[in-house]
């Protein structure tokens, strides 16, 4: 066993998440993160931009997955998650579309006649950085369901602190472990 530990390839855990806002300004709610992760910037963007493997790494993520590329090419998503704010629970769903720039952004656009947001645009924006990769996440959204105000804001931000570091841990993971299997 001891020799078996020795010989196998060790995989660690750097991921750090420098800074998280959420906040609502008028009748929109932007959320903002920068995130260092161990791995390589293509390998990132590989995992952060195929649904389908979504659900491996957020507990708040129910079910997700990719749909084919609409009328204009754009590759589509659906994702169906789960959260609570204190007593308040809600599952929301996203139908939309990807666009990307190859290993440096990728941005998810909901559709709001399919949607539970009239607005959902996310941006992942990936830099090397140190032998690692930056991540700057922004959101905007509004969503066509309630949050409880002045205390909603805060228990989401702190959540997407708390999961947002886990799940990002796991694509660090995810993300060293294919590169050491691909050797």
């Amino acid at each position: 066993m001891l020799l078996l530990l020795l010989v196998a390839p060790t995989i660690t855990v750097a991921a750090e998440l420098r800074s998280v806002t959420f906040e609502k300004r008028d009748g929109l709610y932007y959320a903002t993160s920068e995130i260092w992760l161990d791995a390589e910037r293509e390998g990132i963007f590989d995992v952060l931009s195929n649904w389908d493997l979504s659900t491996q790494f957020s507990s708040m993520i129910v079910e997700s997955y990719n749909i084919e590329p609409d009328d204009q090419g754009r590759i589509g998503f659906y994702m169906k998650n789960r959260g609570c704010v204190l007593f308040f629970c809600k599952t929301m769903e996203r139908y939309g579309y990807l666009e990307s720039e190859e290993n440096a952004l990728i941005r998810a656009i909901a559709i709001p006649e399919k949607s539970d947001f009239e607005v959902s645009d996310e941006r992942w924006h990936l830099e090397e950085e140190n032998d690692g990769t930056r991540i700057r996440y922004e959101m905007t959204m509004k969503p066509k369901f309630w949050i409880p105000p002045i205390i909603g804001p805060y228990a989401i931000k702190k959540k997407i602190r708390k999961d947002g570091l886990e799940a990002l841990q796991r694509v660090e993971r995810y993300v060293q472990e294919s590169a050491s299997n691909d050797e």
